[in-house]
């Protein structure tokens, strides 16, 4: 079928103006995702999910085929930027889905710079400077960023839990950063108090010296960690039999962990996250999606609900899909038509309408959750409070969130937002 359909657009170029023959011609996508490193098995879902929505699509999108091909990272940013100019330069995609980690991001808001008749939309990285500092214009982010996701979960357990002291155990490099700056903000201004902080690199499996030297006169340890490194503290935790409370970060109890074998995962038991989804979220659009991702793989080639990493892949897809349906399958000028539709166009999605703001980054509601058993010998996120409107600033102006600085390990200062 394929050979034919190239054949027949062969002949097409005879007697059609190159205009008419461009517009025949497939859309290629390019899929850029971790598939190396602490995130690969987020980052195979982020594939799974691509494809789902593309064959919900019928693969076609704006009177022309879509096809893919999938550009395999390491959440390293040189391995991005290889990958990608890969994808522009040799595979001859059109437009870029993609990365997964927070650092890749970064680099590849510099790299769009240089490609800009090309698209780029943000898989699922979620580092704050992405889309804040110095933005591409032809880079798009419908996911919140790591800070939106932290946000609500500093009050609710100072409010709801009573804990006001915590240690802090996060990923030393920009989603960490980022992810804890949410947190740190909200606990902060509630009366919150962070008696140390602990940064380890990503990729880590040996976290001995960062949990004998955990204080024991706190309430709660938050960790901001995720995939394998996650997996590989709770494991080292769990053998020296600690029992302090737990907080999660955003990726701390996403699918990727809360499906790893081994019983170290249930030091993760009431344990109380934030982030964009909710597994148990009764909204249609959610359960509809879940129930077309469980039908589409067999059980066991996948998460038993989609991960964080896959929900922000299926919607980068959709808005890709969207955006092409919008112009027509037009992507001619640079891709201007096609940029202008991702800015302005809101895109419904399984998580709610997305609107992006002038920096093209999206804002949206975030996810209070707690870690329970469900009742089948595993564990599952309950939905306890959600948090509407979170806007890439935290609710501040603009002058007042650039004042506070860009996330690093000594910022926020709790001290400077009222806490201790």
């Amino acid at each position: 079928m394929r050979k034919t359909l190239i054949a027949a657009a062969a002949a097409a170029a005879v007697t059609l103006p190159s205009g008419a023959m461009a517009q025949d011609e497939p859309i290629k996508l390019g899929v850029l995702v971790a598939l190396e490193g602490a995130f690969a098995e987020g980052g195979a879902d982020g594939v799974r999910n691509v494809e789902l929505a593309l064959q919900q699509a019928g693969f076609e999108a704006g009177g022309r085929q879509i096809e893919y091909v999938v550009a395999p990272s390491d959440t390293t940013p040189d391995t991005a930027v290889r990958q990608a100019r890969k994808l522009i330069e040799q595979d001859g995609v059109d437009i870029i889905i993609g990365p997964l980690s927070g650092s890749e991001g970064i680099a590849m808001r510099d790299y769009a710079k240089t490609v800009p008749d090309k698209t780029i939309i943000n898989g699922i990285s979620g580092a704050l400077e992405t889309t804040w500092v110095d933005p591409a214009e032809n880079f798009f982010r419908f996911n919140l960023d790591g800070s939106q996701w932290g946000a609500g979960l500093g009050t609710y357990v100072v409010e709801e839990k009573g804990w006001t002291r915590v240690a802090t155990v996060a990923a030393d490099y920009s989603f960490g950063y980022t992810n804890f700056l949410g947190f740190a903000v909200d606990f902060c201004r509630a009366g919150g108090e962070i008696v140390e902080r602990f940064w380890v690199p990503l990729g880590s499996s040996d976290f001995g010296g960062v949990i004998a030297s955990l204080p024991d006169d706190v309430d709660a340890i938050y960790l901001g960690v995720g995939g394998t490194d996650a997996i590989n503290f709770l494991n080292q935790y769990n053998q020296t039999g600690a029992e302090t409370n737990l907080i999660g970060g955003t990726i701390m109890a996403d699918q990727t962990v809360l499906t790893s074998r081994g019983r170290a995962k249930e030091a993760l038991i009431g344990t109380p996250t934030s982030g964009p989804l909710a597994t148990d979220d009764p909204s249609e659009a959610w359960q509809s999606y879940v129930t077309a991702y469980q039908e589409a793989f067999p059980e066991d080639e996948r998460f038993p609900t989609p991960s964080l990493f896959g929900v922000g892949y299926y919607i980068a897809t959709l808005a890709a899909l969207q955006g092409i349906n919008e112009v027509g399958g037009d992507l001619s000028d640079g891709q201007a038509a096609l940029h202008e539709a991702l800015s302005t166009t809101p895109l419904d999605t399984p998580l709610g309408t997305v609107e992006l703001n002038e920096n093209r980054q999206a804002s949206g509601s975030v996810f209070i959750t707690e870690v329970v058993e469900d009742g089948e010998g595993g564990l599952r996120n309950e939905f306890k409070a959600r948090v509407d409107n979170v806007t890439q600033t935290l609710g501040m102006t603009p002058d007042e969130f650039r004042a506070m600085g860009l996330p690093s390990r000594d910022n926020p200062d709790c001290a400077a937002l009222g806490g201790g």
